[in-house]
């Protein structure tokens, strides 16, 4: 039995090559489970930690969100840094705050946003954080593709029902947002919530209308039947990531690339970080 003296906000990071997602898996290498061990040695007892979004295997994460139900007390810079010194380089904390009993940080979220990075480059060092799509993209039709999914919709074509059999497909998208920087397209989408490998099926649905072999009458279709052709084009989770998750209060932060080093060489000399 957990002993749940106080409560946590935990913002993180984190690479999620070589992870079997975010969700604790028995015999498997789980974000969740990694920072229940950690938090374990910390506080020298039973604690429990839950997420705001399952990220998939192989997805990442710029700030994923969690609360951390301790047994006792301890200062927040105790807490940040003995669980940094604890964790794999790949997992990193961003910030520790105190939370209210009622909180929880998938059940208080408002909202959710993702990026999906597309390489119009091979890269090296990039490889394990974008998708490198070697077919021209025309832009314009990417755009049109991403509008066609806000609003109000039931993604059952995009969903794993070996997963969601047993949740609602309909889901509400307040944004889809298409950049381009240099090399590198940006995909933003900001919903409620997100099925499993939702947002990677809708990136494959929208490169394919970029490639041109998808029309804005047969994108449609998906939304209005039930269709296998997203689960045939599901994008590589090595572009995802979960971006930001918004509470009461919160607002969504400004398109931007991450700034990881190998995107500064991907971008023309006339592009800047924006």
């Amino acid at each position: 039995m957990i002993l749940k003296a106080c409560k946590y906000k935990l913002t993180l990071e984190y690479d999620g090559t070589g992870f079997s997602g975010w969700q604790s898996q028995v015999n498997a290498r789980s974000i969740q489970g990694t920072l229940v061990n950690a938090a374990r040695q910390l506080f020298g007892g039973d604690v429990d930690v839950q997420g705001a979004g399952r990220t998939d295997a192989g997805v990442h994460a710029l700030a994923q969100v969690a609360h951390l139900d301790a047994p006792h007390r301890l200062p927040l810079q105790r807490i940040i840094y003995g669980l940094n010194d604890l964790l794999p380089a790949p997992i990193n904390i961003l910030r520790v705050e105190e939370a209210p009993a009622g909180f929880h940080a998938r059940h208080s979220a408002r909202q959710r946003s993702y990026l999906y990075l597309i390489s119009r480059a091979r890269t090296a060092f990039g490889k394990r954080h974008v998708w490198w799509v070697k077919d021209d993209l025309d832009l314009g039709r990417m755009q049109t593709t991403a509008e066609m999914f806000r609003g109000f919709h039931d993604f059952v074509s995009f969903a794993d029902r070996r997963i969601d059999k047993h949740l609602s497909t309909e889901v509400q998208i307040d944004r889809t947002d298409i950049a381009s920087w240099g090399d590198v397209i940006v995909f933003r989408i900001v919903g409620s919530h997100f099925l499993w490998k939702m947002v990677r099926r809708l990136v494959g649905i929208i490169v394919e209308a970029g490639r041109g072999n998808l029309s804005p009458v047969e994108v449609k279709r998906l939304l209005t039947g039930i269709s296998g052709l997203p689960a045939q084009y599901t994008a590589p989770p090595s572009g995802l990531f979960l971006a930001q998750v918004l509470y009461e209060g919160d607002r969504l932060a400004p398109l931007a690339l991450p700034p990881f080093p190998f995107i500064l060489r991907m971008l023309k000399h006339e592009d800047a970080l924006p």
